[in-house]
């Protein structure tokens, strides 16, 4: 396997590389690392620094006393910079034996064998097995076969990607049932659709282990989701939880869309606006998906940080901290589209909304989306106005 050193952020490790001559995709590397996620792995050492600092000052804890497990580290990265550029305990664990050298040579060349352990295991048991503060799910595609012993393990804080955002967001619908049993919609809203079926998921397991959530940040971005859940334990906050998984029926007629809370609901089909027929999402989540005092502590922590992508995260985490807390977005041209009209700047259009007395705002997924608690015939109105 050959090796080359890279630089993110405080920490320079070793990852592997292809032989001159040699392409192939990094899922087929001996040992997985993929640089095109450097913005997750930034985002990932600021909101966990963030959250380490507030536990250890609740809890009155040491940083180093804090445990963190990156239960499918490959190259290492995520869990040496964590270790690195935060002070917390890490362990980093990976099943290939190549990666499990590797990490253990990195840990060498950092002098971090008093913070960092190196473990060879099936993530699932070792989490079975041991009880962390902060767990971190970061796999290859799909991460809702570490869920269960993941909502088992965790203490605190729980962080999970999941890059495999075509059965999140409906493209591939029945691989999307199979793995999170939920029905996504593939429609303007696909990835925020994306971000409340892989947090619904999540919300039932922790359910199995009395425990509750309550999300920290939460972005869609590129190819992958990513996000950041504060765990209380408690049959009550349990419950309280719970009462935020519901249903999104959508009109693929008109556009119109309403929230249901409830595992088990009554929903008539029939949408309000028009004579067709709606169709129904979830269960997912829908609860807030972002903290704006925990953006803020994460926007500092970037801001002090010598982050490769600063100005990039920052922003994106200056959105998600400003969106309303609404399923779900709506996108401007598409609704320009339906009605005949052109979009104008959209700055200008949600100043209309707000003039009229409505709450509006940019979100983190597009350029041309938007968040308002006005109905969508309030909407076309005020777009209407525009022309």
């Amino acid at each position: 396997m050959n090796i080359r050193a890279v630089r993110e952020g405080e920490t320079e490790i070793l990852v592997p590389v292809h032989e001159e001559g040699v392409s192939f995709p990094p899922s087929q590397a001996p040992v997985f690392y993929n640089p095109a996620m450097e913005l997750n792995r930034d985002i990932s050492v600021a909101a966990t620094s963030a959250f380490a600092r507030e536990l250890s000052a609740r809890r009155d804890m040491a940083l180093e006393d804090i445990r963190y497990v990156d239960a499918l580290s490959a190259s290492g990265i995520r869990g040496l910079r964590i270790a690195n550029e935060t002070g917390i305990h890490a362990t980093l664990n990976d099943w290939s034996e190549d990666a499990y050298e590797l990490i253990r040579q990195n840990i060498n060349n950092l002098n971090l064998e008093h913070r960092v352990e190196a473990t060879r295991k099936n993530a699932n048991v070792l989490l079975h097995e041991n009880r962390f503060n902060i767990v971190d799910i970061d796999p290859f595609g799909t991460p809702a076969p570490f869920m269960a012993a993941a909502a088992r393990s965790v203490v605190h804080l729980l962080e999970i990607t999941a890059t495999d955002t075509a059965p999140l967001c409906g493209a591939h619908l029945h691989s999307g049932i199979r793995k999170y049993a939920a029905i996504p919609f593939n429609n303007e809203y696909h990835n925020e659709m994306g971000v409340r079926i892989l947090l619904g998921k999540i919300a039932r397991e922790l359910a199995v282990n009395d425990k509750a959530m309550d999300p920290l940040l939460s972005h869609a971005t590129r190819h992958y989701v990513r996000t950041y859940l504060r765990i209380e334990k408690g049959a009550k906050k349990t419950d309280s939880m719970l009462e935020q998984v519901g249903y999104i029926a959508h009109c693929p007629s008109c556009g119109s869309r309403q929230a249901f809370a409830g595992i088990s609901t009554f929903i008539d089909k029939r949408c309000p606006r028009c004579p067709s027929e709606r169709i129904l999402a979830g269960p997912l989540w829908l609860g807030r998906l972002h903290q704006p005092d925990f953006c803020n502590e994460v926007i500092a922590e970037i801001d002090t940080r010598n982050l490769g992508t600063k100005e990039q995260a920052r922003k994106l985490v200056e959105l998600c901290r400003d969106e309303l807390d609404i399923p779900m977005f709506y996108d401007q041209h598409i609704m320009c589209k339906k009605i005949g009209v052109s979009p104008t700047g959209i700055e200008g259009f949600l100043d209309v909304l707000r003039d009229r007395g409505f709450a509006a705002s940019r979100t983190h997924f597009s350029g041309t989306s938007f968040k308002t608690d006005a109905d969508i015939c309030e909407i076309e109105n005020v777009l209407l106005s525009l022309r």
